[in-house]
Order: C-alpha cells, then sequence, then structure tokens
C-alpha cells in the first residue's frame, strides 16, 4: 500500500511528489516527467490532452548541484519580480520571491543562471542588430566625458564667484567662450529615414561642436595654468608678498623675453620649472668651477677648503689695505709735493690754500706776496676815501705777475673790479 501522502507516477510507479504533470480531461492521471516527455498513454489519456503542471515547492530547474538550491516557486517567483521591477532593483525583487533570500543572492542568482548561464547563451545574441552605438563612453568617443572633464573648483569665495559668475559645481561660467555653440546640436535627431548626406551632415555639427568645447576647455587650462583668475581679483599680489621668491638675474629676464614663444607650448609651472632648472644648472657649473680651482691648488678634502677659503680671504684683504694706503701716500706726497718750493719760507703760515696754489705757480715767495696784496688793499682804500695815491709796488713785481695778484684778489673779494 502506497505510503499516505506520496503521490506516484500511474504508468511507471515513480515518485512524484516534488513535480508531476495532471490531465485536465482525464480523473486520476498523473505522469512524472519523464513520461510525460515520452508521451506516455494510458487508459483513455492520450499525450494531446491538455495538462496542468503540480509542483511542490522543492522542485529546482537547475538540477540538484545547482548554487543556493532554488526551487521552481522561487524562480518563478524571481521571473516575475525582474518583470515588474526591473532590472537592477534588487532589493524589490528579493522582498518579492521571499525573506529567505538576500538582494547580493538574487542578482548573483539571476546574473549566473539567466544572463552568463546555457539560458543567456541561447537566448542573448552575440551581436545585436540595429544596437545604437554609445559616442559617450569614456574611451575617447566624440562626445566622450573626458574631452570635457570639469576641473577642480577654484578656491574663491561667494562674492567673487558672483561677480565672475562662476558656478563651482560645474566648473562653468554664465558666459563661456562661443556662448552659442550648443545651437549647433540643439536641433540635431536621429531618424531612421536620413539619407548618406543628411547623416554625413549631423556628423559634421557635432565634430565642430566637439572643436568648440576643446576650445573652451583649453581655455579654461590656460586660465588655471597662468593664474589668470588670481591675477583678476588681485591675490596674486598678496601671494607674492606672502612667499617671496629667488631675485631673477638680468641675464635671466633677457633670456625669458627671448624664449616667451614657447609659452604657448608649456604651462605656467612647466615653465618656472624650466628656468628653476636652469638656474640649478648654473649652480651646478659654478660649484664644479670651485672644485677644480681647489684641486688645481692641490687640495683634495673639502675640510681643507675651508681653511683655504679663509687665507685667501685675509690674503685679498691685505692686499686691499694695501692698495687704500698706497692710494692715500700718494695724495699726500701730491700735496705735498706741489707746495715743496715754498713751504719752509717764512710767512707760509699766512697764506690760505688758494693763495698757497698762487704763490707757487707765480714762483712768488709767501712775504713777498703779503707785501704786494697789502699795498694794493691799502691804495684801494685810499681811493674809494678820495684820497690821491701814488703806487709803490715793488720793482720786482713785472706787469704779468701784477695782473695775476690784481685778478686774484678781486675774485677774492678784496677789492672792487673798477680798482683793478
Amino acid at each position: 500500500m502506497a505510503e499516505l501522502g506520496k503521490k506516484y507516477c500511474v504508468y511507471c510507479l515513480a515518485e512524484v511528489s516534488s513535480l508531476r504533470f495532471r490531465c485536465t480531461e482525464c480523473a486520476d492521471i498523473e505522469l512524472c516527467p519523464d513520461c510525460f516527455s515520452a508521451g506516455a498513454e494510458i487508459g483513455p489519456h492520450r499525450r494531446w490532452h491538455g495538462y496542468q503542471l503540480v509542483d511542490g515547492g522543492r522542485f529546482t530547474l537547475w538540477g540538484a548541484e545547482a548554487e543556493g538550491g532554488w526551487s521552481s516557486r522561487e524562480e518563478q517567483l524571481l521571473l516575475d519580480a525582474i518583470e515588474q521591477f526591473g532590472f537592477g532593483n534588487w532589493e524589490d525583487m528579493a522582498a518579492h520571491v521571499g525573506a529567505s533570500r538576500t538582494p547580493q543572492e538574487v542578482m548573483e542568482h539571476y546574473v549566473s543562471m539567466y544572463i552568463h548561464g546555457n539560458l543567456g547563451k541561447a537566448c542573448i545574441p552575440d551581436t545585436i542588430p540595429n544596437r545604437v552605438t554609445d559616442h559617450t563612453c569614456p574611451s575617447g568617443g566624440p562626445l566622450s566625458p573626458s574631452l570635457t572633464t570639469p576641473l577642480p573648483p577654484l578656491d574663491i569665495s561667494v562674492a567673487e564667484q558672483q561677480q565672475l559668475g562662476y558656478m563651482p559645481l560645474r566648473d562653468d561660467y554664465e558666459i563661456e567662450y562661443d556662448q552659442d555653440a550648443e545651437t549647433l546640436i540643439s536641433g540635431l535627431s536621429v531618424n531612421y529615414d536620413d539619407d548618406d548626406v543628411e547623416i554625413e551632415l549631423k556628423r559634421a555639427h557635432v565634430d565642430m561642436y566637439v572643436r568648440k568645447l576643446k576650445e573652451r576647455q583649453r581655455r579654461k587650462n590656460i586660465a588655471r595654468d597662468y593664474n589668470l583668475v588670481p591675477a583678476f581679483l588681485g591675490k596674486d599680489k598678496k601671494d607674492k608678498e606672502k612667499a617671496p621668491k629667488r631675485k631673477i638675474t638680468k641675464e635671466e629676464k633677457e633670456l625669458r623675453l627671448k624664449l616667451r614663444p614657447l609659452y604657448q607650448f608649456m604651462s605656467c609651472k612647466e615653465f618656472e620649472d624650466f628656468f628653476e632648472n636652469m638656474h640649478k644648472e648654473r649652480i651646478l657649473r659654478a660649484k664644479i668651477r670651485e672644485l677644480q680651482r681647489y684641486r688645481r691648488n692641490g687640495i683634495t678634502k673639502m675640510e681643507e677648503s675651508a681653511e683655504y677659503e679663509a687665507a685667501r680671504h685675509k690674503r685679498e684683504k691685505r692686499k686691499e689695505n694695501k692698495n687704500i694706503a698706497s692710494s692715500k701716500r700718494g695724495k699726500e706726497d701730491g700735496k705735498d709735493g706741489e707746495f715743496a718750493a715754498i713751504e719752509n719760507l717764512p710767512g707760509f703760515e699766512l697764506l690760505s690754500d688758494r693763495e698757497k696754489v698762487l704763490c707757487s705757480s707765480l714762483n712768488l715767495s709767501p712775504a713777498r706776496y703779503v707785501t704786494v696784496k697789502t699795498i694794493i688793499i691799502k691804495d684801494h682804500l685810499q681811493k674809494r676815501q678820495g684820497i690821491p695815491s701814488k703806487s709803490r709796488l715793488p720793482s720786482y713785481l713785472d706787469k704779468v705777475l701784477k695782473k695775476r695778484i690784481l685778478n686774484f684778489l678781486t675774485e677774492s673779494g678784496w677789492i672792487s673790479r673798477d680798482a683793478s
């Protein structure tokens, strides 16, 4: 007697409690899957009769070795959920299948069995006809996002953003370069009845738009590289005051002017690094020449170079002091030699510097000069008082000496020009 609760195939007597096919036209006719697929007929039952699938909930579509042990009832609920909620809504699909399945298990089972499994390989073709090409891929396509990848937002305040019309989250400005560039593609649409000429024309419009986007991005990069925005806002002056750079020599300034055409091929940082490396090269060359000079002087250790430099500095300082002393001595010797002929004569200490020069040039002794000076000034004072006087100049004073002395006394203010 059959055990109570179990079902058996009426043809082969195999247990069919998990899955059986029941005939809808014959009473008490239930077949196992093998007999049903073979078209078994018994009594009034015929193979073309309608049937009903009876599942006990323990049958697996993928066999017992399938991972996870999904029953046919869960498989049916999964297919209903993918149709109802759409691919990717794994949480809603897991709730529809049952509490025993997590969203991760639902995703892994569907992808492994229905997409990458035998069912997916048989149903999904390798090449899909009439498939739309994605031109927005990041691999450098015509509309690739890599062409217009936004740069990090500028570090400016909200007030400065409003002043520039800058939108930091998009790295855009209210007024961009070639503001109407989007009109080239705003009205484009792909129609299946377009001929080749219309398609090429639309491609040309897209190409022109891409060029404008590249130029727009190039200008933004230039503004970033050369700090044009901080310069416009006046921030570059404050930064320069905070971080003083090394002093640029005249030769380097001239070289920068000569290499200015290279600015368009290099960024600001690259150009500054280039000149910084050239400065380091000059320093290294000077250091190499210094080491070569040490080697020529027999110095082979850096400890000896410090002693050598100290001795060389003392030697140069001593030489410089000697030159200064010799130049001073030369000036003093020249000054003493100028008055050597009259400095030992009486009356020399009574003369001023200009009178000493005059006596030395006229080869006139100081005592005679003082005598002539006294006579000339006394005659000048008598004439101013209206007293007639007769000139009593010494006989050794000729006309040339008299004229030179009169001119000197007039220029010095001792007598007036009328009297001379």
